[in-house]
C-alpha cells in the first residue's frame, strides 16, 4: 500500500552529505530495512530518533523517511516536501491523519512499496536532472550505414564535451572494432541480462568500456545472449538519467526488446540510400518503428538515383527530413581502418554530426 499527497517536489540538497535520505526512527525492525533498502540503492542515511539537532539537517536532506512511530514526535517541525511517512500496518486508517500533521507528502507500507522507496532513494543518491538526449539510428536497409552515422554522432558528441554514451542494441550484426573492442576492459549487454527493477547510473557508466572518450555498451560477440526486455529498459533508463546523449544503434526487426529502447528515445533518425528498393523497405521498418517511436525522421545517404533526392526520399516515406548524410572518403582507406567514423573532427560527415547535435540540442532546450 502507498499513497500520495499533493506536493512540489523536493527541493535540491542544501547541505550535509549530497544525496543522504534522513530517516527518523526508534522501531530497530523498521531501521534494519530502512537501511537494507538504502543500501539497494546506493545511499548512505543519516539517522535519528526525532528531528535532528540543529534543524538544517531536517530542512536540507532531499528525502526524510520518517516511521509511523515517530510521528509524533517530528509534528512540530518545519514544513518542506520530500517527507515519507513509512510504516507497516495496512489496516491503519489513521496513518494518512498523521501523514497530514507532519506534512509528508507519501504514505508507504512495507513490504509492499520497497520497489517505489528503493527508485525514490536512489533518484536523490544520484541526483535527478534533465535526462540525456536520447537518439536512435536504425537503417532502412541492410548496408545503409546505420552504425556508421551512430558511432560519428556519438563521437562527436564526445568530442564537443557532452557525456556521450553509444548503445549497440543489435546483437546480431556483424562484429566492428568502431562498438566493440574485445581488449577494453569492461562489462558488456551479457552482464546485464539478469538486470531487473532499477539499475544505478553511475555504476553502468563506469562499469562500460571508454573508447575514444564516450562509454559504450556493447555485445559480447563469443556467445550472443538475449537479454530480456525488462533488463533493457532498466539498463537504458539508467544510461539516460545521466544527462548528456545517448546514441543507440538499433537493428530493424523491432521486437521487445527493441520496442522497449524504442519507448524511452527522444528522436530516431532512420538511414535510407537514395534508390528506390531502399526507400521501399525503409518504409516497412518505418512502419514498425512508428509504431512506438512518435519522432522518426530520415536522413538520405547517396549516391542518388535517377530523379530521387532528400526530399524526394523523405516525401515518399512521408517523414522529416534530418539531412543528406555525406560518405566519408577517409573510411575508405586502408590506414583509417578502425578509426571510428568523424574522429578527426573534419570532412564532411564531422560537419553533418555537429549541425545536427546544434539543431537536436536547442530543440531539446525549447521542448
Amino acid at each position: 500500500m502507498s499513497g500520495t499527497i499533493a506536493h512540489d517536489p523536493p527541493p535540491a540538497t542544501g547541505g550535509g552529505r549530497p544525496g543522504a535520505p534522513l530517516i527518523v526512527t526508534e522501531d530497530a525492525g523498521l531501521l534494519d530495512d530502512l537501511l537494507r533498502l538504502c543500501a539497494a540503492a546506493g545511499a548512505t542515511p543519516e539517522v535519528h530518533h526525532t528531528v535532528p539537532e540543529p534543524r538544517g539537517g531536517w530542512e536540507a536532506a532531499p528525502l526524510v523517511l520518517v516511521g509511523d512511530d515517530a510521528a509524533r514526535r517530528v509534528r512540530g517541525a518545519a514544513r518542506r516536501p520530500g517527507v515519507v511517512l513509512v510504516g507497516r500496518d495496512q489496516d491503519d486508517s489513521g496513518v494518512w491523519r498523521r501523514a497530514v500533521e507532519i506534512g509528508a507528502d507519501h504514505v508507504l507500507m512495507l513490504p509492499d512499496g520497497e520497489q517505489w522507496l528503493v527508485d525514490r532513494i536512489a533518484d536523490v543518491a544520484e541526483g535527478v536532472g534533465r535526462p540525456a538526449l536520447t537518439v536512435g539510428v536504425i537503417g532502412g536497409r541492410g548496408g545503409a550505414g546505420a552504425s556508421t552515422l551512430a558511432c560519428a554522432l556519438a563521437v562527436t558528441s564526445a568530442r564537443e564535451g557532452l557525456r556521450t554514451l553509444l548503445v549497440d542494441a543489435d546483437p546480431w550484426a556483424a562484429d566492428s572494432t568502431w562498438l566493440s573492442e574485445e581488449t577494453a576492459k569492461g562489462l558488456r549487454w551479457p552482464a546485464f541480462a539478469a538486470s531487473h527493477g532499477r539499475v544505478g547510473g553511475g555504476a553502468l557508466e563506469e562499469s562500460l568500456p571508454e573508447l575514444h572518450s564516450l562509454r559504450v555498451l556493447s555485445w559480447d560477440r563469443g556467445d550472443c545472449l538475449a537479454v530480456p526486455p525488462r533488463a533493457v529498459r532498466a539498463v537504458l533508463a539508467a544510461a539516460r538519467r545521466g544527462g548528456g546523449i545517448v546514441v543507440v544503434d538499433l537493428p530493424r526487426r523491432v521486437d521487445d526488446g527493441v520496442a522497449e529502447v524504442l519507448a524511452q528515445l527522444d528522436l530516431g533518425l532512420l538511414v535510407v540510400p537514395a534508390e528506390l528498393r531502399a526507400v521501399a523497405a525503409a518504409g516497412r521498418v518505418a512502419s514498425a518503428v512508428g509504431m512506438v517511436l512518435r519522432d522518426l525522421r530520415v536522413a538520405v545517404r547517396g549516391p542518388y538515383a535517377p530523379g530521387l533526392d532528400d526530399r524526394e526520399v523523405a516525401r515518399l516515406l512521408g517523414l522529416p527530413l534530418a539531412g543528406d548524410v555525406p560518405v566519408e572518403p577517409a573510411l575508405q582507406r586502408p590506414h583509417e581502418a578502425g578509426r571510428p567514423p568523424g574522429a578527426s573532427g573534419r570532412g564532411p560527415l564531422a560537419r553533418f554530426c555537429k549541425e545536427f547535435w546544434e539543431r537536436a540540442l536547442v530543440e531539446a532546450r525549447t521542448a
